[in-house]
């Protein structure tokens, strides 16, 4: 179709049909495109036109709108700027495409719009594997160092004979169950065998595993400290410790390390000292892997959720049941456990001062390692992002690994733009323009 200003009336009437707008075919058979062009909400105001429609025209005017700026992207097309003809050196009119044969027209280059966008220099979550590295050694040294202490206050431990167990409530509500031991490292091996495998598919992994390596570790030394400084008695008759070795250093040794070999645990008869009762360590692993797996996954899983929990309330259970700690022992894992895991992440996920949050002993053992742990990510929530493929886990933060939980978004539509305002900046000649400048308002982008 010819341009608009050249259309007749035949054309405009042709335009009209192919709009869908066939109403107006009969009121406007008199127009030409000029005419066309020149129709306002004032035309509609009066006969003929105030009868074809009730909206007072809205959806014709949009067209003729439209219209209106490709007959002005024609007019600079043709050298013609701001709807008048641009005069060259010589004060003629209508050579201004010719005046300006760099691709200049009005001042604006005819070129492609690009608009650089910096790339990050470096992630916004630096890995750091070798912090992480530091986090694990300093973990593994905690728990080296437990066994040794467990082996030290082992040879502190009073008879049962003349220090017969503490009262406890607890004990005296229920009876000892002698299987319910075994329940409770089977429910923590599960735990941590879930975590383990919920760490590798996170995508911040490092980062994540620096922060549970660096708790996990804390808090065994922590245990070191309380088994130390106070022991108690066993808490039953039933407990067969190993024979005291009365200063037999090389003895001691094969002992820490056998019991290191068993991971600690009683199922694998790696563990048969006593006195490591104040706190119990594990309450503290069936609590931190419950938070850690709660923390680090979709609020949609739920059920996994609760899973884990019911592991961690059967697993806690059961150590008292199995009467192997007093339930002050376990009240306490719990409490420093849960303590730390939050003031930890409350630190590094918002800006507070180490100081408002934690008190001494607290700040004095952890101010120095969380400075070195957490200087790069001590402001950022690492949710549940991950590497893994949507299809496989629908996301909830990617750490925060998953993605980060919050309120829920808004289910409004965003604004769309107006049909001819897009026409007009597809039509704008390309040009460099930097994203700092790019302020231009509808006139200046039709101009």
């Amino acid at each position: 179709m010819n341009k608009v200003a050249s259309w007749s009336e035949e054309e405009v009437s042709l335009w009209l049909t192919d709009q869908g707008l066939q109403e107006y075919s009969e009121p406007l058979r008199n127009y030409d495109g000029p005419a066309l062009l020149s129709i306002t909400t004032d035309d509609f105001k009066r006969s003929p036109l105030s009868r074809v429609t009730s909206d007072g025209g809205r959806l014709l005017l949009e067209k003729i709108e439209t219209l209106k700026i490709e007959h002005h992207i024609d007019v600079h097309k043709n050298g013609h700027a701001n709807g008048h003809m641009v005069l060259n050196h010589n004060g003629n009119a209508g050579s201004a495409g010719k005046a300006h044969r760099n691709g200049v027209v009005n001042g604006f280059h005819k070129e492609l719009v690009q608009i650089p966008i910096p790339e990050p220099s470096s992630p916004q979550f630096p890995p750091e594997w070798g912090k992480t590295a530091v986090a694990l050694v300093y973990a593994l040294c905690c728990f080296v160092l437990t066994t040794v202490i467990i082996s030290v206050v082992h040879e502190r431990v009073p008879p049962k004979e003349a220090s017969p167990p503490l009262p406890d409530k607890f004990f005296d509500f229920f009876d000892r169950v002698e299987w319910a031991f075994t329940i409770c490292e089977i429910s923590g091996m599960i735990l941590i065998v879930l975590w383990i495998i919920q760490l590798s598919l996170l995508k911040h992994k490092s980062i994540v595993g620096r922060r549970f390596f660096f708790i996990v570790g804390t808090l065994y030394l922590y245990r070191c400290i309380t088994m130390y400084v106070t022991t108690l008695p066993v808490p039953g008759m039933h407990f067969k410790c190993s024979p005291k070795l009365y200063g037999d250093w090389e003895s001691q040794i094969r002992r820490v390390m056998k019991m290191i070999a068993g991971g600690g645990l009683t199922i694998t008869g790696s563990h048969n000292m006593c006195g490591d009762y104040l706190y119990s360590g594990h309450t503290v692993m069936l609590t931190l892997t419950y938070l850690f797996t709660k923390e680090y996954s979709p609020r949609r899983f739920w059920w996994y959720h609760w899973g884990c929990w019911a592991l961690c309330a059967i697993g806690v259970f059961c150590i008292l049941l199995a009467h192997d700690h007093y339930t002050i022992d376990v009240a306490v894992a719990y409490f420093i456990t849960t303590r730390l895991f939050w003031w930890y992440h409350t630190m590094a996920n918002q800006q507070v001062r180490l100081s408002v949050l934690l008190k001494f002993p607290f700040r004095f053992l952890c101010q120095p390692i969380y400075g070195l742990f957490e200087p790069s990510t001590s402001v950022s929530f690492l949710g549940s992002q991950r590497d893994i493929p949507d299809q496989l886990f629908h996301p909830r933060m990617v750490v925060p690994i998953f993605p980060v939980p919050g309120k829920q978004r808004s289910r409004r539509r965003p604004p769309q733009l107006p049909e001819a305002l897009l026409m007009a900046i597809a039509a704008l000649g390309p040009r460099e323009v930097h994203a700092d400048r790019l302020r231009l308002t509808n006139v200046q982008m039709l101009h």
